[in-house]
């Protein structure tokens, strides 16, 4: 029986994909492989190729950080959204198993190729725990400077985890970043 997909069920194949092969080292013969997908499947639903498959995925990825993420800290309790926001990230990044793929083209050539994609998930990121960490009573600077080292506390403990190859290093630091971020909102 032969399976019939759909675009939203490979996106997520890809990412993974994408995740353990970088964008330069998935090819669409690696990517036919990994998921038993065709080729002409697979330019049936991408037809711009590799590059227009990144950019489904990091428009995925987007989707997902905007719904579960940025909303939550610009509208609702921003004491409530940033505890939610150390639980959903430890559960999206899969207690640190699991890379961020933006961050991983942010590092290498494919940042040329999705600079914009990569810079407005970052600075959103920051945006909206800047504006919860606001509405909990910091100061715009203090929350700025929190909300920079938040983001990049998350980033450097997945980085660390992964070298480590021990996943308690990522539950750790987002222990330590919540903690912090409890000690100064008032």
């Amino acid at each position: 029986m032969k399976t019939v997909y759909e675009r939203a069920d490979i996106v997520p194949l890809l990412a993974e994909i994408f995740r353990e092969l970088g964008y330069e080292g998935t090819s669409l013969s690696r990517i036919t492989e990994r998921t038993g997908i065709g080729k002409g499947s697979l330019y049936h639903f991408f037809p711009g190729g590799k590059q227009e498959m990144a950019g489904a995925v990091l428009a995925d990825v987007d989707g997902w950080f905007e719904h579960a993420i940025y909303q939550p800290l610009r509208k609702d309790d921003a004491r409530e959204a940033i505890a939610a926001m150390w639980t959903n990230v430890n559960d999206y990044f899969r207690s640190g198993r699991r890379i961020c793929l933006v961050g991983a083209f942010a590092l290498d050539e494919t940042r040329e190729r999705f600079s914009t994609e990569i810079g407005d998930y970052f600075i959103r990121w920051i945006d909206a725990l800047r504006s919860a960490l606001m509405r909990a009573g910091c100061s715009e600077g203090e929350a700025q400077t929190l909300a920079e080292e938040g983001v990049a506390g998350i980033q450097g403990a997945l980085v660390l985890s992964r070298a480590l190859d021990d996943r308690m290093v990522f539950t750790r630091s987002l222990d330590t970043l919540a903690k912090r971020f409890d000690s100064v909102m008032r």
